[in-house]
């Protein structure tokens, strides 16, 4: 299909090793499009309205991505032809948002492994550095709230980035992302808390540090690094314990019992040791 379109959206086959809606009810297109955080647009999590007009400056035709860093082929693609390299696929995965709410859903894309493999890592690099836009044209919130550690930047380590579940998508539901969903290309690791997945990606880098990431630079005593779900560990300020389902709209949820990694355990669990550090779960 050439890219990133809608008919190749539609068309990716759902990968059946990644359903891990087992158990847990599809959440609706509605809600997983107009419940969400995406600062860099709005504070509110209603977005869609104001997202809609920004719509053309995230088109995957004309959006940079930089591939550079400790590789051995730096590379800039359009994100239109960056999905053009790899077959898409859906997969259905679990998203636990920090805030103690969950979505249910199926993502389109391809594993970020395939691009790093295709540019070839070097020896020496220890993390993948991910990086969104910084625009104050397009950002309001980017123009009044002035912090030094714009654009949004979130990291992995290697072995992170180069498990099979860490996933870039560039739609969901069949379609491709609008501008809130991190349109038109984003990261999304579900075993980890939802600040994690990095949205509208413009730079990935290879680097031989643990990069500093958006949250713990502005609030690092509530917000770290690796951030993976972990239900006995709280929050500075609230349980993990259990969450808010959301399956029709954001006011119909279901309280659940929060899983350790998300219930991804079984997957991505042998990569840590030190269970005990606390610095696995913030």
């Amino acid at each position: 299909f050439g890219g990133i379109t809608a008919a190749a959206a539609a068309a990716a086959p759902t990968n059946p090793n990644y359903d891990y809606g087992a158990g847990r009810v599809e959440s609706a297109k509605g809600v997983v499009r107009g419940y969400t955080n995406f600062y860099e647009i709005s504070f509110s999590k209603s977005q869609a309205g104001a997202a809609a007009p920004l719509a053309p400056y995230f088109a995957a035709s004309s959006w940079s991505v930089i591939v550079d860093g400790l590789v051995d082929r730096p590379l800039t693609f359009t994100a239109h032809d960056l999905a053009a390299l790899f077959p898409l696929e859906e997969r259905r995965y679990r998203h636990r948002c920090v805030e103690a709410w969950s979505i249910t859903v199926p993502w389109v894309g391809f594993p970020l492994r395939k691009l790093l493999h295709y540019v070839g890592v070097k020896q020496g690099a220890t993390h993948v550095l991910l990086q969104s836009f910084h625009d104050t044209e397009v950002s309001d919130t980017q123009s009044y709230w002035q912090v030094d550690d714009w654009p949004y930047t979130e990291g992995l380590r290697l072995d992170e980035a180069m498990h099979d579940l860490a996933f870039l998508s560039v739609g969901s539901y069949g379609e491709l992302h609008p501008p809130q969903q991190g349109a038109p290309i984003r990261l999304n690791v579900p075993w980890k808390y939802g600040f994690k997945s990095v949205k509208s990606i413009q730079r990935i880098r290879l680097v031989d540090t643990q990069p500093v990431n958006f949250w713990k630079a502005v609030n690092g005593n509530e917000y770290g690094f690796y951030a993976n779900v972990n239900p006995a560990v709280p929050h500075r300020r609230w349980s993990q314990a259990s969450e808010r389902s959301l399956v029709r709209t954001s006011s119909d949820s279901t309280r659940i019992d929060t899983q350790l990694f998300n219930g991804y355990a079984a997957d991505i669990g042998d990569m840590y040791t030190g269970g005990d550090d606390d610095e696995l779960w913030f």
